[in-house]
């Protein structure tokens, strides 16, 4: 995915397998999605099962309900897992046409229906559309070009576009390359449009990801319900949410 000022710089979609995995690439080395071949529901990386981690922030009863919106198609892995396994309306924003392909041929992600729309699109438009104000639940944005190197799309009018889309609840999950210098920027960019008491933090993975969680208007539970959530979680989707749970912390900025 990428954003305008680089349509014409958009890379081919390419594919390799290894071990049982089937990884996305955009050109170059660099892992753009993957898929465990036997397991086409389950979520293979790290940084995108704690793309997940907004689940915590919602009761148990209604973690499945809404309207669930990914800027970025990856390698799908989001999009199976909304759509297959939470049975939510899903809608993706991706821009790279090549991306969308090697997806429903490599990656199953399937035809549109009634509750998934993929659009090949500019997620810059797609959030700043005021027919979209305030109608998305939940929102998951990894918005790297095949450099991987920053997100693309990461200015506060972005973010604040973001906001503007969720519906009051709504909550954002945004990855982050946690040990680079543009994190506090990207992090203190999206403090500034959500508000600081409404956004967290997950530890970097060993690779560097951070994921950044931002909520609109979400008042978070008590110690003792987050863990029973967690364990709801665990139990019914088999994702490693009591470990969320021990990495995640309130977003502070840096003095």
């Amino acid at each position: 995915m990428t954003s305008k000022k680089n349509r014409q710089a958009l890379a081919g979609a390419t594919v390799s397998e290894f071990d049982g995995v089937r990884y996305l690439h955009l050109g170059t080395p660099w892992v753009q999605g993957a898929m465990r071949i036997r397991k086409p529901r389950q979520i293979e990386l790290e940084y995108v099962q704690r793309m997940m981690a907004w689940m915590l922030w919602r009761p148990s009863d209604q973690v499945a309900e809404g309207h669930a919106v990914q800027l970025g198609l990856g390698g799908a892995a989001i999009t199976r897992f909304t759509h297959q396994v939470l049975r939510m309306r899903t809608t993706v924003v991706e821009l790279n046409p090549t991306v969308i392909t090697a997806c429903r041929l490599w990656f199953h992600l399937p035809a549109d229906d009634e509750r998934l729309a993929v659009l090949q699109a500019d997620a810059a438009d797609w959030v700043a559309d005021t027919a979209q104000l305030q109608t998305v639940d939940v929102l998951c944005v990894d918005l790297y070009d095949h450099e991987a190197a920053a997100p693309v799309l990461d200015d506060a009018g972005f973010y604040a576009a973001c906001r503007g889309v969720l519906a009051p609840g709504g909550l954002m999950t945004v990855n982050l390359f946690g040990r680079d210098a543009s994190f506090e920027c990207s992090a203190a960019l999206i403090a500034e449009a959500f508000g600081t008491d409404q956004v967290w933090q997950l530890a970097p993975t060993r690779e560097g990801n951070t994921v950044v969680v931002a909520a609109r208007g979400v008042e978070v539970p008590d110690r003792e319900t987050l863990t029973a959530r967690a364990e709801v979680l665990q139990a019914r989707f088999g994702l490693p949410a009591r470990k969320w749970l021990r990495l995640v912390r309130p977003y502070r900025p840096k003095a």
